[in-house]
């Protein structure tokens, strides 16, 4: 089975009662970038990247699609069969632009699991369960109003909550916090997410503040190197999201003990490949981990629950997806969706999606 053509679709994906506020930054649409591998034996393989804008990691969409078209000769008559050997052939291609290699990447694992009549999940290595608890992210608001979303998340079934702070004055995230714990109680997971937007003496005073609250923190500053000097300064967990950007990055984490555990975007790590690496560096070393993106459509989404229906549950932070906060589905049959917390894992072929192109307009680009 082999590489015949290449289609790359641009979607805008509008958030539901937007903007999204999170760090200091608004979110009022996300621009999808979609890719379709056709083989020679007629297979069709669907992948996604959504980069968050253009100031949450270096990349974007333009990025993302130029790096696609860059690629897209390399990859003409490539043997689909071997993703790894694949994803080797692209780091020689291009250097960097993992996100853009993701969507190669995840398209090539859905061809082949429709050709082995084998969902994604069981090429991954075998699922662990049958659906896969969610989380929701509550975007930076008025703490009462925020606590209260809180307790309406609890109440859907969400056992794990993300508060995202930052870019505000620091004793309205303490407020945010404490009303939230308040409101839930000790039964949910409470994760405050600041995206890098915390400086050292900021996150030491948070903490201090909230020590009564068994709260973790995620990638609350910039740089992993801010995060290991005031790493013993804190009294919480810490885990790391927008640092993780590579394999190596996160073997940088390990070693340097500098984080609890992971946020990990199957798009930054430069798709399916390299986050089974990861997956099996936590797993040995017990580190809990989401298995989550940016943002995006049903692709994404459905790669992303099949990677984490691979993991050891005890290790499974969550899978986050952005269906809560995008309207529509590109396969209105078998999107994804949130049911009481959990996502259930597709059982058809690949990865189980296959979008109706009517909804994806015209490729603006096609190697044939």
């Amino acid at each position: 089975m082999k590489i015949k053509e290449i289609h790359i679709y641009q979607k805008s994906l509008p958030v539901v009662d937007g903007p999204y506020t999170m760090g200091g930054v608004e979110v009022h649409a996300l621009d999808s970038t979609i890719v379709k591998l056709v083989m020679d034996n007629g297979r069709i393989g669907w992948g996604e990247t959504c980069p968050l804008g253009t100031t949450y990691q270096p990349e974007h969409a333009l990025g993302a699609r130029a790096a696609l078209q860059e690629l897209a000769p390399a990859l003409m008559g490539q043997d689909a069969t071997a993703p790894r050997r694949v994803w080797q052939l692209m780091n020689g291609r291009l250097n960097g632009h993992n996100y853009a290699k993701a969507a190669i990447d995840i398209a090539l694992y859905d061809a082949l699991g429709k050709t082995l009549n084998l969902p994604v999940s069981e090429l991954l290595g075998g699922r662990t369960m049958e659906s896969v608890p969610s989380y929701y992210a509550l975007g930076i608001g008025e703490p009462g109003e925020v606590a209260q979303l809180a307790v309406e998340k609890k109440q859907q079934g969400f056992q794990r909550l993300q508060l995202k702070i930052g870019g505000r004055p620091m004793h309205i995230d303490i407020e945010t916090i404490r009303k939230t714990w308040e409101k839930v109680g000790p039964d949910i997971r409470l994760v405050a997410d600041a995206n890098r937007s915390l400086m050292m003496q900021q996150l030491r005073q948070i903490s201090l503040a909230c020590s009564d609250i068994p709260i973790t923190f995620e990638q609350p500053c910039n740089t992993m190197d801010e995060m290991i000097a005031v790493r013993s300064q804190i009294q919480h967990p810490i885990y790391l999201d927008e640092n993780s950007i590579d394999v190596n990055a996160v073997l940088r984490a390990v070693s340097s003990n500098v984080c609890d555990g992971f946020g990990l975007k199957v798009t930054r790590l430069g798709g399916l490949t390299p986050m089974t690496t990861v997956r099996d560096i936590c797993e040995a070393r017990s580190l809990p981990h989401t298995c989550d993106d940016a943002w995006g459509g049903d692709i994404i989404a459905a790669a992303c629950v099949h990677l984490g229906s691979t993991v050891s549950p005890k290790l499974l932070e969550g899978v986050w997806i952005a269906a809560p906060y995008i309207e529509g589905h590109y396969d209105e049959e078998n999107g994804l969706v949130v049911e009481n917390g959990r996502i259930s894992v597709p059982t058809k072929p690949g990865l189980g999606i296959n979008p109706e192109e009517t909804k994806l307009g015209n490729p603006i680009f096609s190697t044939v």
